[in-house]
């Protein structure tokens, strides 16, 4: 990557289109946690429902401030360009499944979240995938430093979204959103050496 040729104005406008798409899916999670405060006997709340809103949440906070990381790529490409918004939107498709715009016809957010998992499992294994071609995109030096832990990470996560988009049970459900957070926090630390 030569960075003479990296023109940093490509990079203020491609950072603007992401911020865009990141704000509406963040405004999608929080207008849909205030539905439980302004309707709190019209809809049902479950644990596992909220600690996938709030995996959703910092994975979109992560996203922001990790996609910073653009500017060391260059000089962009349309392809690369729409990429990067295509992988934006499908986080953005992942809170419109948490939250949609009506629920009338399940008993709550548990009957809706067990019966579209298969969507948000499918979609969320597809991401972790897109995250693997977006670390491509920053270097083969970049993946390199990220380990193998990131490999055998993003591996693990794959085959248990598959795992979970077709088991119903409630207690592999909650245990699969407590590990979930619990190495999505984990990686985060180590990755900004909060670990070391």
């Amino acid at each position: 990557m030569d960075h003479a040729a990296i023109d940093p104005t490509q990079f203020i406008h491609i950072r603007m289109v992401l911020s865009m798409v990141v704000s509406l899916s963040i405004a999608r999670l929080l207008s849909g946690l205030a539905k439980f405060v302004q309707h709190p006997g019209r809809l049902k709340v479950d644990g596992v429902h909220l600690l996938w809103v709030l995996y959703m949440l910092v994975t979109l906070i992560h996203f922001w401030w990790w996609e910073f990381a653009l500017s060391r790529v260059g000089p962009w490409h349309f392809l690369q360009f729409v990429f990067v918004v295509g992988y934006s939107a499908v986080l953005y498709l992942l809170c419109a499944i948490l939250f949609p715009d009506d629920i009338a016809e399940y008993a709550g957010y548990r009957d809706y979240f067990m019966s579209r998992r298969r969507w948000f499992f499918g979609i969320l294994a597809f991401t972790l995938l897109l995250d693997v071609a977006d670390s491509g995109l920053k270097g083969t030096a970049h993946l390199q430093e990220l380990g193998t832990a990131y490999g055998v990470k993003t591996a693990a996560a794959i085959v248990l979204c598959g795992v979970a988009a077709l088991v119903t049970s409630r207690r592999f459900q909650w245990a699969l959103v407590l590990v979930a957070l619990a190495a999505q926090q984990w990686w985060i630390l180590r990755l900004y050496n909060v670990l070391s």
